[in-house]
This record gives structure tokens, C-alpha cells and sequence, in this order.
């Protein structure tokens, strides 16, 4: 049972079948003039101008001139007398309260304070005391103090291989000499070559590569996209940092929801807003063949709450996903997403085994425990 609402004390019930129409027919122009005037300074639904009761009568005196404005401020400032101090100002005579800086405590006695003493127990620091350099170096090394010690003691710790000579607890690590990599070769890929044997279905043809390539054009994806929907072999294709953008995009989720073969997509650092995201990852409903997608590194870093529990829901409906390569800001979409692909996992590792202890598969066929089947 709800409590009547009251004002001052009044009980408002009896205004409830009142028309308010009725009652602004009655008002005056004065009076709802008046009426409007009243309004919640902080109602951010209003715009600003309206939220302002103060309105200005005066009739204009013609077009805005900047610069007599400026010279009429600076007039009217010159011609206002100072406001009289009430107080008048004496030379030599202090005002107020002096202030005195703090006395500073000095650098022992501040040391001596911050120092916190610690009881390990007679038995630990009698270990500790009686240990070598190297053993208190291995156990900082365990302990994860590696901001302790220099790099050389960490991982010589860590690789178990000894101490560097001359380097002890307080030595200076000395710099050594980067390792020359080699640089990584251009993708030689030849992307019409590719495009035609997607088109004409070549059997050879299981994984394509298209990342680092620049320049692709919009017609070559669209091209490529149109063979994908009804290629049978393709199995793997990546897309990494070739300018992919929404439109392209688009292209391709349409061609995966008629693509049935196609187990792993990346299409990582690319143009792609975060509502084609969406797209692309509903697009995976359709077939439910896709096992891996990756999409990270794109135009927004951040995707947003509405955006990532719709990806999270998508997620939560496909039983054949089992990697996403995609970064959720928010806790709860990342534990729900992480929770359900290891769900997948865990279920088609179960079945596999079934076929196994059936019979249905070769004896060499190998299940990792909570990793994805070998073959699948």
C-alpha cells in the first residue's frame, strides 16, 4: 500500500483528476510568463538558454562593434572610483599574522623513524645470517626482489648457472651488446594469384597470409571476399595490417555468414570501428565454423560497455568458438567470454575422447587436457 504524497503537510491526493490544461487555460500571459520563469537551474534535459530566468528588455542599439565595446569597458574601469579600504593602508605596520615555516627534522632522525623492525624468528635469521652472497641472491631472485639486483644476477638466479665473477651483491652490471636480428622479409604473397585460386576453389590452397601487404585495393578485398563464400578448402586467413575498413568489412561478414570451412580469421590492426566488430561477430553465428578470431589493434581502442556485453552475448551463444583475440575493458565481459570459451574447450575435448575410447579415431590421435584437440 503506497503512502499519499504531501506537501507542507497537505495532502495532494485530491489534485490527482485535476487537468493541467485546464489550468493554464486560465492563467494570464503575465502569469505564465511568470510560470516559465521558474524553472531548475541544474535540469540538464533543458537546453542552457532556457534554464536562465534573467531577460534583458532593452531594445538593441544597432550592430556589434568590437572594438568601441572595448573601448567603453576600459572607460567605464577607469571612471569607477576604487571601493574605500576599510582599513587604511600604513606604511611599516604588519597586518595579520606572520608565518613561520615549520622547524625540518633532520635526515638521521628521519631515517630513524621510517625504520621498521622485523621479527623473522630466532630460526630464520640464524639461516640468514650464516648464508653466502649467492644463496641471499638466489632467494631474492625467488622472491621476485629482482628491483634488488642487477640483470645479470636475476637471470643468472633463474637459469640456475651461478654467479657472474666479479659481479657480487653491490656490483654494477655491465652493458652487453644487443644481438643483431635479421629483418623480417616482406609478404612476397601474390595477391591476384591468390584471389583467383579462392575464386576457382584450388584444393591446394588451405592458408593465406595477406598481412603487411600495402595497398590493396577496396576491389581486390571485395574479389576476395566474393571467392571466400563459396570456397570448401580455405581454412585459415589472415588479414593483419592491410587497411581493412568498414566497408571491406562488411563485405567479409557477409561472406562468412555463407563460408563453412573457414576455422581461423585475423583481421588485427586494421580500420574497423567497434559496431563492425559486432557485425563480423554475429556474422559467426551463422555457420558456427569459425574456432578462432582475432580482431584487436583497431581504429578504437576502446570499445565500450554497450559494445562489449553485446560481443559477450554474441560470444555466449557460439558453441565453436575457442579463441577471441580481443581486448575487454570491462571485468565482467572479460570473465564471462573466458568462461565460456573454456567451456567450449572442455566439451569438445569431452567428445573427442568419447570417439577415442569408441573406437571412432586412430590410437596416435592425442586430447590435451584443457587445450584444444590435436585434428580438430
Amino acid at each position: 500500500m503506497t503512502t499519499a504524497a504531501k506537501l507542507y503537510g497537505k495532502d495532494l491526493s485530491e489534485y490527482d483528476d485535476v487537468d493541467v490544461d485546464d489550468l493554464l487555460a486560465q492563467l494570464t500571459p503575465e502569469e505564465i510568463n511568470i510560470l516559465a520563469k521558474e524553472v531548475d537551474p541544474d535540469d540538464s534535459f533543458m537546453p542552457p538558454s532556457e534554464r536562465c530566468s534573467y531577460e534583458c528588455d532593452k531594445s538593441p542599439t544597432g550592430p556589434l562593434n568590437r572594438k568601441k565595446l572595448i573601448e567603453h569597458i576600459n572607460k567605464q574601469a577607469l571612471e569607477t572610483p576604487d571601493r574605500p579600504e576599510l582599513k587604511p593602508y600604513v606604511p611599516g605596520v604588519i597586518r595579520g599574522k606572520k608565518w613561520v615555516p615549520p622547524p625540518q627534522e633532520s635526515a638521521k632522525e628521519k631515517e630513524v623513524e621510517e625504520q621498521i623492525a622485523i621479527d623473522l624468528g630466532e630460526e630464520y635469521e640464524q639461516a640468514l645470517s650464516n648464508a653466502t652472497q649467492e644463496e641471499i641472491i638466489d632467494l631474492a631472485a625467488i622472491l621476485g626482489f629482482h628491483s634488488m639486483m642487477n640483470q645479470d644476477q636475476y637471470h643468472a638466479s633463474l637459469l640456475n648457472s651461478g654467479q657472474p665473477v666479479g659481479l657480487g651483491w653491490d656490483g654494477i652490471t655491465k652493458a652487453s651488446q644487443p644481438k643483431p636480428y635479421p629483418m623480417e622479409p616482406p609478404n612476397d604473397t601474390d595477391v591476384d594469384a591468390t584471389i583467383k585460386q579462392v575464386r576457382e576453389d584450388d584444393a591446394s590452397l588451405i592458408d593465406l597470409n595477406w598481412n603487411n601487404i600495402k595497398n590493396i585495393s577496396d576491389e581486390k578485398f571485395i574479389q576476395l571476399f566474393e571467392g571466400l563464400e563459396i570456397n570448401t578448402h580455405l581454412e585459415s586467413l589472415s588479414l593483419t595490417n592491410v587497411g581493412l575498413t568498414d566497408k571491406t568489412a562488411q563485405r567479409l561478414a557477409d561472406a562468412l555468414e555463407k563460408n563453412s570451412t573457414l576455422r581461423v580469421l585475423n583481421v588485427e590492426t586494421n580500420f574497423i570501428s567497434p559496431a563492425v566488430i559486432v557485425r563480423l561477430i554475429r556474422a559467426l553465428l551463422k555457420t558456427k565454423s569459425i574456432e578462432e578470431f582475432r580482431c584487436s589493434n583497431q581504429r578504437s581502442q576502446v570499445l565500450g560497455n554497450k559494445i562489449e556485453m553485446e560481443i559477450t552475448q554474441l560470444v555466449e551463444q557460439n558453441p565453436t568458438l575457442l579463441r577471441l583475440g580481443l581486448h575487454l575493458e570491462f571485468n565482467d565481459a572479460r570473465h564471462r567470454v573466458a568462461a565460456h570459451l573454456q567451456r567450449n574447450i572442455d566439451r569438445i575435448c569431452r567428445v573427442q575422447r568419447a570417439k577415442l575410447e569408441a573406437g571412432e579415431l586412430p590410437k596416435s590421435f592425442v586430447v590435451p587436457v584443457g587445450g584444444v584437440p590435436n585434428g580438430t
